[in-house]
Formats: C-alpha cells, sequence, structure tokens
C-alpha cells in the first residue's frame, strides 16, 4: 500500500470566503435529453420564451443552449447563468451526487489546510522544531517553514 502524500493538498487554492464583492446571477435551466445519438436541450425563459437546440455531444449542446439564452436574455440582466441538467431523474440524481461529493471533498481539503495551518503555528510557538512538527503531521520540514512563513504575512 503506497503512503498519501499529504503535502499535495497545500497544491490547492484556499477558498475565498464572500465578500462585498459577490456578483449576483440570474440563473436560468436547461433541460437535455438524449433521442439516438442526438442531445436536445430546452429552457423556459420570462415572457413564455422557450428556446431548444441540439448538439451531437452533450458539451455541444449545454454550449449553444447557453448562448441562445444569453441571447435572448442579454438586455435583461447584467449577469446570467446557466445550469445544465439531464431530464431523466436517475441521471439528475447521479450526477448532483457527484457535484455533491465534489463540494464535500473541497470543503474538507480546506478544513484540513486550516488544521494542519493551526497546529503548525501552535506546535512551534510551544518549541517544536520544524522537522517534529513534519515528522508528527507527515509534512516535509519545508512545507512546514512555508506554511509558517504563509500564515506571518
Amino acid at each position: 500500500m503506497e503512503l498519501m502524500n499529504h503535502d499535495l493538498i497545500f497544491d490547492q487554492p484556499d477558498l475565498i470566503p464572500p465578500g462585498d464583492d459577490v456578483v449576483e446571477a440570474v440563473t436560468y435551466f436547461a433541460t437535455v435529453t438524449r433521442a439516438g445519438k442526438q442531445w436536445t436541450a430546452t429552457a423556459e425563459l420570462p415572457g413564455g420564451h422557450t428556446v431548444r437546440t441540439q448538439g451531437g455531444s452533450w458539451a455541444d449542446v449545454k454550449s449553444s443552449v447557453a448562448q441562445l439564452i444569453f441571447g435572448v436574455l442579454r438586455d435583461e440582466h447584467a449577469t446570467i447563468g446557466v445550469y445544465v441538467e439531464p431530464a431523466d431523474p436517475e441521471a439528475k440524481a447521479a450526477l448532483a451526487a457527484v457535484i455533491e461529493a465534489r463540494q464535500a471533498r473541497v470543503l474538507a481539503e480546506q478544513a484540513e489546510r486550516d488544521a494542519v495551518r493551526h497546529a503548525a503555528r501552535l506546535l512551534t510557538a510551544q518549541g517544536w522544531t520544524t522537522r517534529d512538527v513534519g515528522s508528527a503531521m507527515r509534512l516535509s520540514h519545508q512545507r512546514i517553514s512555508q506554511i509558517l512563513n504563509e500564515s506571518s504575512v
């Protein structure tokens, strides 16, 4: 069994907490179905408008429906978001589970980075060497030094 490289988590960016510069967007939903080799996306828009497009791949139909929505609503909102989901409930649930798992992973990784930073500051303040701190947390002493330098900035 291969040991995990705990340093890799610090190669990912930290989550930035929302601030005053949050941009509000209006999100529109498009439903995608597949018949044979063809994907069809449909979106109901304000004012009774419906946009529908087809494509040979999920990526094509997603891009195409987003362009149509932006084209119809370009003057109504400063920022528009488009969320594309399968019409099939099982497919929709499966993709939602993937998104939920990825969000949980990102939050867990941030919690780990925060915990490591806290522990590194606490232990070195208690007189531990960076080598001992790194050894205890299965990180290199260089990574501990880097973390401590980030914390003091």
